[in-house]
């Protein structure tokens, strides 16, 4: 067989998307590889959040041409894929023209004929960045066998916020519902091959919905009950979510649905109604401080995460302090914070109040610094709690891993003896495991 050799950038959905690249091209003669040196096929999934993200796959597309030039060796077929993709298209192949193929993240499933094209003529590029009418979800195989405990599910992509400083509109596309028919399948078939925890992805992904029943709203509070009544899967996840689409039903959900776990992703990205404003998040802080209100009344020990934007352009000292301000509020369990990266097309790429970048650095420690405090608070109070934990690997030093309900990493031993080396059984378990240690990102754990 040919080999392939995908490199993922970004976030958790492509992830998602190149373990289905990695399944389609199998179909096709693709044996996958860890040795990029012996590949004849090399994907970049590329990740456009950040401008970093993008010239990482610069730099990366020029160590790789070194390779096979410096080691003589076939240059293979190259192919971008993924946001930076669909949002530079042509400017890949203009700067790095050693690229064959470039496929945004809606056409990957068009990869086989597309490598068939160029296959045929080593100087033809292809380029592919359409939206299918038939979405894509319906051209994949998912009867294939992940070896995972844990998997990602991707049940929503594509946004139609349009916050002003985001690409995902036009990387991504316009918001799009995979079937709950479909879902289910894929879940049922991955609970059959050892799957037992899913976490379900969208760039918005509580608003989900499937409308096929115009007589009843089924939204993902629904899809959430639906799924937990496989007996196989133990534990539920989802990420991420926008405070617009927080409704009822979902939040009913984490107090009713056992194996939905006690943790929620909700980004505010700014504790300044003027910045928010100017993000164009249509909504306020108190808006956003009232849902969180509203998810502790029906899970009061649920743990909230957030991400924060340090530095948009008008940011005054002011809202920096308001964003600090919502932080001590809220609490946060854990949460990523950036800073400020101009993307362009996007709105606030045309704004000129351009905060100075020595300042954003020192606005950024100041939120981390905050967040890192109430973080690690957060994670003393699991100390001598018994926590169940599905137990997912094993490291490098033969300690379990697994996550707690509150997406916390758990290092776990046995007390009385060191779990040996080539003992798999416990993996896909789930232990009662009582938490001795917690550190700033992990707990320590033993049973």
């Amino acid at each position: 067989m040919k080999k392939l050799f995908i490199k993922t950038y970004g976030c958790q959905m492509n992830f998602y998307d190149s373990d289905h690249m990695s399944n389609l091209l199998n179909d096709h003669g693709y044996e996958t590889s860890e040795q990029i040196e012996e590949a004849d096929l090399v994907i970049l999934n590329t990740c456009h959040i950040r401008d970093k993200a993008a010239e990482k796959m610069y730099s990366d597309l020029g160590r790789i041409k070194k390779i096979y030039e410096n080691n003589n060796l076939i240059k293979p077929i190259i192919a971008v894929a993924g946001c930076v993709a669909q949002a530079e298209g042509k400017e890949i192949i203009r700067r790095s023209p050693w690229v064959d193929l470039v496929v945004g993240p809606q056409a990957y499933t068009d990869l086989p004929k597309l490598i068939k094209k160029i296959s045929k003529d080593s100087k033809e590029k292809e380029i592919n960045l359409k939206f299918p009418e038939i979405p894509k979800f319906d051209s994949l195989n998912f009867d294939k066998k992940t070896g995972k405990v844990s998997d990602y599910v991707t049940i929503q992509e594509g946004c139609d916020k349009f916050c002003s400083f985001c690409v995902v509109p036009f990387t991504r596309g316009p918001e799009y519902s995979r079937s709950r028919k479909s879902i289910l399948e894929e879940i049922k078939i991955m609970a059959q091959n050892g799957v037992k925890e899913v976490i379900l992805l969208g760039q918005n992904v509580n608003a989900w919905r499937d409308n096929s029943n115009k007589s009843k709203i089924y939204n993902l509070g629904c899809l959430i009950e639906d799924i937990s009544k496989i007996d196989e899967i133990l534990s539920i996840r989802y990420t991420t979510s926008h405070p617009l689409d927080m409704d009822l039903d979902l939040i009913k959900a984490h107090k009713n649905v056992d194996k939905l776990m006690p943790y929620l992703h909700l980004p505010i990205q700014s504790g300044s109604d003027n910045i928010l404003k100017k993000m164009n998040r249509k909504h306020t802080a108190s808006e956003y401080l009232k849902i969180i209100e509203l998810v502790r009344k029906y899970c009061a020990d649920i743990a909230i995460s957030s991400d924060f934007i340090v530095g948009h352009p008008g940011e005054t000292n002011e809202d920096h302090k308001k964003t600090l301000d919502i932080i001590n509020e809220v609490q946060f369990a854990s949460s990523y914070s950036f800073m400020y990266s101009e993307r362009p097309g996007t709105k606030s790429s045309e704004l000129n109040e351009i905060v100075d970048e020595c300042l954003k650095k020192i606005r950024l420690q100041e939120v981390q610094n905050r967040l890192n405090h109430h973080q690690l608070i957060f994670n003393k109070k699991m100390e001598n709690l018994n926590l169940n934990i599905l137990i997912t690997n094993k490291n490098k030093n033969y300690q379990l891993l697994g996550r707690s309900p509150y997406n916390q990493t758990v290092y776990i031993y046995e007390q009385n003896s060191p779990v040996k080396k080539n003992d798999q059984k416990l993996i896909g378990s789930v232990l009662n495991v009582k938490i001795i240690k917690s550190n700033q990102n992990s707990l320590l754990g033993a049973f």
